[in-house]
C-alpha cells in the first residue's frame, strides 16, 4: 500500500542522503513529500549535485496527512530546527509514533524536539554526545530500529541498510 513520506529539507542537504532513499521509496509506490520553509523554491545539496524543488510550505501541511517522516542529513537539519514550525512538525511524528527516518545529521531535529529521551539511535559521530545528553542510547552501527517506529543510521555508507529497514517499516 502506497504511502505519503513528508520529508523536511533545505539547502546543503548531503545529496545522496536525499536522492537514494528517495528514489527507493517512489519506487516502491510511496510518495515523497519535500516540505521546507516555502513551496515552489529549490534547494541544493551541498555537494551540488542535487536540486530539490519543494513541493510545500511548512505552513500548509500537518503530520496527521503524512504516514511517515524522512529527515536526510548534511547541514539541512541543523538550519531547519531553527524553525519552531518544523520542530513541532517533526516532534508530532514521534509523539504518534508514526515511522521516522533520520540518517547522519538528521537526529539534531529529534534532538531540538526532545523526542529521543528512552529511544535507541545511530547519527554521525559529530552527534553522539548531543545524543546522549538528548536521552538516547547511541549505538555505532549502520542501522538502528527503535520501537518500529524509528530508523536512523550514520553515514552514506549506511544508505542501502537504511532503506532496506525504511522499507520494512512502511510495509
Amino acid at each position: 500500500m502506497s504511502k505519503k513520506i513528508a520529508t523536511v529539507i533545505t539547502n546543503m542537504f548531503e545529496d545522496v542522503e536525499f536522492t537514494e532513499p528517495a528514489k527507493a521509496f517512489q519506487e516502491d509506490g510511496h510518495e515523497v513529500v519535500t516540505i521546507e520553509l516555502e513551496a515552489g523554491k529549490t534547494v541544493e545539496g551541498k555537494q551540488k549535485e542535487a536540486k530539490v524543488k519543494i513541493d510545500k510550505g511548512i505552513s500548509e501541511v500537518s503530520a496527521d496527512e503524512f504516514d511517515a517522516l524522512f529527515i536526510p542529513g548534511g547541514f539541512s537539519p541543523d538550519l531547519l530546527r531553527s524553525d519552531d514550525r518544523i520542530v513541532a512538525f517533526t516532534k508530532a511524528f514521534m509523539d504518534t509514533d508514526k515511522p521516522v527516518f533520520a540518517i547522519c545529521h538528521g537526529p539534531q531535529l529529534l534532538i531540538t524536539a526532545k523526542t529521543l529521551e528512552g529511544r535507541s539511535a545511530t547519527g554521525y559521530k559529530s552527534i553522539k554526545v548531543d545524543m546522549e545528553y538528548a536521552g538516547a542510547t547511541y549505538k555505532d552501527q549502520e542501522v538502528v530500529v527503535c520501537k518500529n517506529q524509528l530508523v536512523t543510521s550514520r553515514t552514506p555508507e549506511d544508505i542501502p541498510a537504511f532503506i532496506k529497514e525504511s522499507l520494512e517499516l512502511l510495509k
